[in-house]
């Protein structure tokens, strides 16, 4: 596992490290420069992101939850105090984790897996919804497909579905394809 922590103090640094002293195969690598943080964390490649921000600024909270938006990974975030405000934003900029005044090196393991667990269960939501969203829209091209060939060829429902099927059938291609092409011909022949 590759681990990356981003943290501007080596001296908190050093306590997540020691936290995570008792994990095997694992590549720790500390990140203490702000300046190209989305950069440097690319080369890194880490499984995981842990940023302790301490007592940030607004500004700064701001800059690191724009960074944990773009990484697509787990972080978890630490910082000494913190509004609802702040919470509501780190759930939204996608931390998995994001932790008030708990920065204390026995609690890091278990902190880093709610992270990875959390991130991990999140991702597979967006995928189930990518997924679903995916389907409706291909089910509602077929539809549209139908009434147009109910509409220019007089076939009932069930006419115009098997129609489909059998080209896609044929063609060795998704009815949503077959759908696709021709509610596309359909607007190229001026149709709405």
């Amino acid at each position: 596992m590759r681990i990356a922590i981003v943290d501007e103090s080596a001296s908190r640094a050093a306590v997540i490290r020691e936290g995570l002293a008792t994990l095997e195969d694992c590549e720790i690598f500390v990140v203490t420069e702000r300046r190209g943080l989305v950069a440097s964390i690319g080369e890194i490649a880490p499984d995981i992101v842990l940023m302790d921000l301490g007592n940030p600024s607004r500004d700064v909270l701001e800059e690191y939850f724009a960074v944990s938006r773009v990484l697509g990974r787990p972080i978890a975030m630490f910082v000494d105090e913190s509004d609802e405000e702040s919470i509501a934003a780190s759930v939204d900029a996608g931390v998995s984790s994001y932790v008030v005044d708990g920065l204390s090196a026995h609690r890091i393991r278990p902190i880093l897996d709610l992270a990875v667990r959390r991130f991990n269960a999140f991702a597979r939501l967006e995928a189930d919804l990518a997924e679903a969203k995916g389907k409706l829209a291909e089910r509602e091209l077929v539809d549209k497909a139908k009434r147009i060939l109910m509409d220019s060829r007089g076939f009932s429902e069930p006419q115009a579905y098997s129609e489909l099927r059998k080209t896609a059938m044929n063609q060795g291609k998704r009815i949503a394809d077959i759908a696709e092409a021709v509610v596309t011909a359909h607007q190229l022949m001026g149709g709405k």
